[in-house]
Parts: C-alpha cells; structure tokens; sequence
C-alpha cells in the first residue's frame, strides 16, 4: 500500500508498532481512535501510554473526557486524580485547572 492511500489510523499505528513507548506518537493514535468512533482502541492505547509515560500530561485529560462520554465517571475521577497529580509534578497549571474543572463536573 502506497504511503498516499494509507490513512492517518494506519500511519500512527505503524509510527506505534515501531516505537511502542513513543508517547507522542501513542497518543495521537488515541487521539485519532477516539475521535473516528473506536473507543475501545483508545481506551487501549490511552491505557498503554499512561502505562509507560505516566508524565505526559495531556494524555489524562483526553483520556478522562473519552471515560465520561463513556459513561465510566468512576474511572475518569481515578484518571484524571491522577493526571492532576501528574501536571503538579510537571508545574503545568493550565493542565490542572482543565482537570480540576472536569473533575467537578463528575464529582
């Protein structure tokens, strides 16, 4: 399969099949099976990422946000506690003021 036909699903997952611990390719991965309707494969590889790179930040705040549209509030609360712990580590308060917010929501 030529490059030009292959889609941006298919490109990620080669770029994760070769690198597994690349966080920024994981998540844009997840990032695009969230965002085309596969949940279960984010769930996947938002959980593998977490798993490996528990420091990158935006990962738990996406990751919570599928959890809630999931109905699965529990889970998100736990993700995003600690993704928030995450960004205090980190010194990111843009991040912890998202999650902060989202948390409310669900609380």
């Amino acid at each position: 399969m030529s490059e030009q036909k292959k889609s941006r699903r298919q490109m990620l997952e080669e770029f994760v099949a070769r690198k597994p611990d690349d966080a920024f390719s994981r998540y844009g991965l997840a990032m695009e099976c969230m965002n085309n309707g596969d949940p279960a494969a984010a769930d996947e590889h938002f959980r593998a990422l977490l798993g490996s790179d528990a420091d990158y930040v935006p990962a738990y705040l996406m990751y919570a946000q599928l959890l809630v549209r999931e109905s699965r509030g529990a889970e998100a609360r736990t993700v995003l506690s600690s993704g928030i712990a995450a960004a205090e580590k980190k010194g990111d308060q843009h991040a912890r003021s998202e999650m902060e917010a989202l948390l409310s929501e669900i609380a």
